[in-house]
């Protein structure tokens, strides 16, 4: 590698990690991958939020070898930067440390699109530790329904399932609720036979909102096995999910038959049974998903997006 070589950046940042990915901005080929924490503003504080998005370009220089310097341009998908507030602090952060010549901030479900859709338009939803839909048709033009954080909202985010989960298993511990086999099961996690000690767990942090939404696939694995309350969870959660999509794609006017659908986040990632419930109540909704892209590394979009500004 050359000074000479132009370079891209591509980076998306959530609210579990932030990865950054420096690519040969003519091939598109990967050189370098570096990961840092949480880098959504809204959920961790601005402060925090740039520490972890240098850390993670920081490490993609590292990786590939070569001292960081301004790239040519740099796409950045971002959790909690839909208002202009928050995307203008980036934008300032990413001129400050001289990020590239050309930069694009925008949500990060906007990667979805570029990553997971045939023709960089539809449906891209994410089920992660939180949950977001967003729509956008053939000419640019955009909507988005959820997205709304934990305490608002965010049907049909790991984080969501989890809470339920906890919430299951008090009930059942003060047999209020059904009997359920998540209170074994998550007392096994917390390594105690006590209920109550799910408080301290909670309230003084030692499981915090990463490590709820942690315990989603110990639900959907309860749910799988015919536990009836983990089931209802199942279904509550994959039902709400379809519900805010369905909304994304009535506020983005996009068709409602064959639609091109873009999924990422762990819940439709890596649980097969949760995305086809999910896809069901979709067309429960109304909506028929046309070709469903199931994207792993939503970074990938990023990079393809910052090719696009060097023209």
């Amino acid at each position: 590698m050359t000074d000479a070589q132009p370079l891209v950046i591509g980076i998306d940042g959530g609210a579990t990690k932030t990865i950054a990915v420096l690519a040969d901005a003519r091939t598109g080929a990967e050189l370098g991958r570096g990961e840092g924490g949480p880098s959504n503003i809204q959920a961790v504080g601005v402060t925090s939020a740039l520490h972890e998005l240098n850390a993670a370009v920081v490490g993609a220089f590292k990786a590939a070898g070569v001292s960081r310097r301004p790239v040519a341009a740099a796409t950045l998908g971002l959790a909690g930067v839909d208002r202009a507030e928050g995307a203008d602090v980036i934008l300032g952060w990413a001129d400050l440390v001289q990020l590239a010549h050309k930069v694009s901030v925008a949500n990060d479900a906007t990667l979805l699109f570029a990553a997971g859709t045939p023709d960089g338009w539809g449906l891209a939803v994410i089920a992660g530790t939180g949950s977001i839909a967003f729509a956008l048709d053939a000419q640019g033009r955009d909507a988005r329904a959820g997205g709304w954080g934990y305490l608002l909202g965010d049907e049909g985010s790991a984080f969501r399932t989890g809470l339920l989960g906890l919430r299951a298993a008090c009930r059942a511990a003060d047999g209020i609720g059904e009997p359920t086999a998540l209170l074994p099961v998550l007392l096994k996690e917390l390594g105690s036979s006590d209920p109550r000690e799910f408080i301290p767990a909670v309230y003084r942090g030692k499981w915090d909102k990463a490590a709820i939404a942690a315990l989603a696939p110990l639900v959907l694995a309860a749910a799988a096995s015919g536990d009836a309350t983990a089931r209802g969870i199942f279904e509550q959660e994959t039902r709400e999910l379809a519900q805010t999509a369905a909304g994304a794609v009535r506020a983005g006017g996009l068709p409602t038959a064959g639609v091109p659908v873009a999924l990422t986040g762990g819940l439709v990632v890596q649980n097969a049974a949760y995305r086809e419930r999910f896809l069901s109540e979709l067309r429960a909704c109304g909506v028929t998903p046309g070709p469903v892209g199931v994207v792993d590394a939503p970074v990938t979009g990023a990079v393809v997006l910052a090719r696009k500004l060097v023209g």
